[in-house]
């Protein structure tokens, strides 16, 4: 693919050590996202082979592999940028200001060749697909009178989230007190709890403090409620916003330790109330 860029589309440059995985990502994500409006592409500052990890997870990620191969920073000396985006620490500190960038990005995600998760490369590829969807929705309020297909879809993306909406600084604030966090963990392991098993769960003996803090949740509107005979169950509300359930979910299965002991006190406890009929 030519270095030159198109006169009716902004630019792109993606920069990581390798060029082996994290920036090849970050070019194939970007151009099929939005390779009407940009001209993307990536280089290293020390170019190595593409790993072939990478490729596997973008292919199966359902983006096209074709014209990836990695590339010397030095091959774009000389050229100007929209914007030149650093994906790794390193690559930041070596081209803190490159010359041809009218703005500049520093953005540091792990190397997946060094990652202990499960999946590593496609959960860095997963990682990069969420910030580039945050960098195009940020960059299209910058061009107001350019309709495309893409500020459609995101115009859309904004209306379906307007109806209905957490505000994170009050949605953070309620992790802060340790059982409501737990109740959220635990709720979110087990699909829904009544008061009287997070008493359990909690080896907690008040249940206006129990109650209190369900109260809490149940208003910012992260945890609903329903009642079945003399029992009312909490679950986590399943209209939250996706990065609050990824929150969640994320926080939960991180830390398992952290409710261990509370898994295993529910798990133990007599008389349960039943939980049938959940859609009545």
């Amino acid at each position: 693919m030519s270095n030159q860029t198109s006169a009716n589309k902004r630019s792109v440059l993606f920069l990581c050590t390798g060029n082996s995985a994290r920036s090849q990502m970050a070019e194939a994500l970007l151009r099929h996202k939005a390779g009407d409006l940009y001209d993307i592409f990536s280089a290293g500052t020390s170019p190595e082979l593409i790993d072939p990890r990478t490729l596997d997870a973008i292919e199966k990620f359902g983006l096209t592999i074709d014209n990836l191969k990695s590339k010397s920073v030095d091959e774009f000396s000389g050229k100007e940028f929209d914007f030149v985006i650093t994906l790794c620490d390193k690559a930041n500190k070596e081209c803190r200001n490159f010359p041809g960038a009218k703005a500049q990005l520093a953005w540091d995600f792990p190397d997946p060749k060094g990652r202990c998760c499960n999946n590593p490369f496609a959960t860095t590829l997963s990682e990069l697909n969420n910030r580039l969807s945050m960098f195009l929705l940020l960059e299209s309020k910058n061009q107001p009178n350019n309709k495309t297909a893409l500020n459609l879809r995101i115009d859309e993306q904004i209306s379906e989230l307007d109806s209905f909406t957490i505000d994170p600084v009050s949605f953070y604030k309620c992790l802060t007190d340790d059982i409501r966090l737990k109740t959220l963990m635990l709720t979110n392991y087990h699909g829904e709890l009544c008061v009287c098993e997070l008493m359990e769960a909690l080896q907690e003996d008040s249940q206006p403090k129990v109650s209190r803090n369900l109260a809490v949740l149940k208003r910012a509107g992260i945890i609903t409620d329903r009642k079945h005979g003399q029992w009312v169950f909490y679950r986590i509300n399943p209209d939250l916003p996706i990065w609050i359930k990824k929150v969640i979910n994320e926080t939960t299965e991180s830390n398992l330790t952290l409710i261990a002991n509370n898994l295993d006190n529910l798990a133990n406890m007599r008389n349960r109330p039943s939980k049938t009929d959940f859609c009545r």
